[in-house]
C-alpha cells in the first residue's frame, strides 16, 4: 500500500485508482521567440504523479504525466494547487 503524500501538516491519500498529480506550468517558445503558456495552448496538461491509489497500476509517485485539462478534481492543499484524477483519464507517460 502507498504512504501518502504529506504536504504541511495535511495530507491526501487516494482511493481506488486515483492519482494526485500536481499540475506543472510549462511554458512553450515558438520559432520566432513568442513564449506561450501552457494554459492558453491545446486541450491538455501535464504534471508530476505525488501520490497514487492502491489500484492505480502502472503509474508511481514522481511520473510525468498528460492529462485532460478539464481531467479531474482540483484542490488546493496549504497554498499548493493538486488535481485528483481517475487513472483511466490520463494520456500518455512523459520521457524527458
Amino acid at each position: 500500500m502507498e504512504e501518502a503524500v504529506r504536504i504541511s501538516p495535511l495530507s491526501l491519500e487516494p482511493l481506488d485508482d486515483h492519482l494526485v498529480v500536481e499540475p506543472v506550468d510549462e511554458e512553450v517558445e515558438t520559432k520566432s521567440g513568442l513564449i506561450i503558456p501552457q494554459s492558453a495552448e491545446g486541450h491538455s496538461r501535464s504534471g508530476i504523479v505525488i501520490a497514487v491509489g492502491p489500484d492505480a497500476a502502472g503509474i508511481e509517485p514522481g511520473d510525468k504525466v498528460l492529462f485532460p485539462k478539464d481531467a479531474g478534481y482540483d484542490v488546493r492543499l496549504a497554498g499548493v494547487a493538486m488535481k485528483v484524477i481517475k487513472r483511466n483519464q490520463l494520456i500518455a507517460r512523459v520521457h524527458d
